[in-house]
């Protein structure tokens, strides 16, 4: 995840550079725990492939309050309680209540449409750090995005209510070629519902969202988006507004974020190189793990083809920390493996290689990321040799 706010408030002197830890070290990560599989809607991005219907197996409140004992062992600090749709779990509030018992960050990931004026007291109550709902383009393009008719109106309500109770809640949006051109009116949307923070996730190509590759924005739209969200969170620190801007699952934005500061903040650039180096790029399977509704634990939420233990079985720690699987131990290497392009590429420090599971979707897992949005020009690849025309 890019934090382009922070980034650009250290800039601006208005804050501290984000904390980093040396690259390749091995720390407690963020966990994105999915508590459950069920969702009221299926939506074509979903990389849980949920459906509205019980997934057997999965963690009961005994087994799921055990490993919340377990994340707090390994010293996990922040946990994000995600889905499918985690307001269809009936222990939810149990659960975020025992974690903030263990001191931890507890977040809320959530469609929204299950929020209203019945439950939103006890979503209050619950005190979580941050709630994000999703909203994936306007009224007509959300609906259809999510298959569901009224789903945005449901979430647009959420979104307010949660701010009339002084939750701090954010808006997330999968960019894909449908809602490019509404990017603009959902910024626009962001402010008009006093929503602080807007997380712009790229599409990855796992679940039903590798089905969905074809609505994958253009590598120009991706561009164009980037640096639509750097003005925008720039002008913002300008002018004294709380927002946060952030970007996930492409890490090249880095170094579009690097080329913006060159064109407008050029006595920054040495300083914002030299942070985005210590960051470190993608760090999935180091600083981000997941647990699936079963108790799989993954590198990253989009790693689900891929198990390196299970909860049930084998304390957090030990699997990550004590006795990590190969995999997890060739994603820590720092600068990745990589091949192609990303070998070659002059900004390997920084992105990390990228996302792999894009790479994984193209048929080699340690390949070039097909989702990386740099020309070869900016990645340091010298020009195609020419071939000269031979006339007679």
């Amino acid at each position: 995840m890019l934090r382009i706010s922070h980034y650009l408030r250290t800039l601006a002197g208005h804050s501290p550079a984000p904390r980093t830890s040396p690259a390749g070290s091995t720390r407690p990560p963020v966990v994105i725990w999915n508590l459950l599989r069920r969702c009221n809607l299926t939506c074509k991005h979903c990389y849980a492939t949920s459906a509205d219907s019980a997934f057997r197996d999965e963690l009961d409140t005994e087994a799921a309050l055990q490993v919340i004992d377990d994340l707090a062992e390994a010293g996990v600090k922040v946990l994000i309680l995600s889905g499918g749709e985690p307001l269809l779990r009936g222990d939810l509030f149990l659960l975020s209540a025992h974690a903030r018992d263990k001191g931890m960050f507890v977040a809320l990931s959530s469609n929204g449409t299950l929020i209203d004026e019945g439950n939103i007291a006890q979503v209050r109550a619950a005190r979580f750090d941050y709630v994000g709902i999703s909203i994936d383009g306007l009224e007509a393009t959300h609906d259809a995005f999510r298959q569901l008719n009224g789903s945005f109106a449901r979430s647009l309500k959420a979104m307010r209510l949660c701010r009339e109770h002084g939750i701090r809640v954010g808006m997330r949006t999968t960019l894909t070629q449908d809602n490019h051109a509404q990017l603009p009116q959902l910024l626009a949307l962001m402010r008009d519902c006093d929503v602080h923070k807007f997380y712009l996730s790229h599409l990855n190509y796992s679940g039903r969202g590798k089905r969905s590759r074809k609505l994958d924005a253009l590598q120009q739209m991706s561009r164009e988006a980037m640096n639509l969200l750097f003005d925008q969170a720039w002008d913002d620190i300008q002018h004294g507004r709380d927002s946060d801007f952030v970007s996930g699952n492409n890490d090249a934005d880095a170094i579009l974020l690097l080329q913006w500061t060159a064109r407008r903040l050029p006595e920054h650039y040495a300083q914002l190189e030299q942070m985005l180096r210590a960051w470190g790029g993608n760090a999935s399977g180091c600083a981000i793990a997941n647990i699936d509704n079963t108790g799989e634990v993954h590198p990253d939420t989009y790693w689900w083809q891929h198990s390196v233990g299970n909860v049930r079985r084998t304390p957090f720690r030990t699997l990550w920390l004590e006795q990590p699987a190969p995999l997890l131990l060739r994603l820590r290497e720092h600068p990745r493996a990589v091949t192609g392009r990303c070998a070659a590429c002059r900004w390997l420090s920084i992105c990390n290689g990228n996302t792999r599971t894009r790479a994984w979707a193209a048929g080699d897992l340690w390949g070039q990321d097909p989702g990386c949005h740099l020309s070869d020009e900016e990645i340091g690849l010298p020009p195609p040799p020419c071939i000269p025309c031979v006339t007679h």
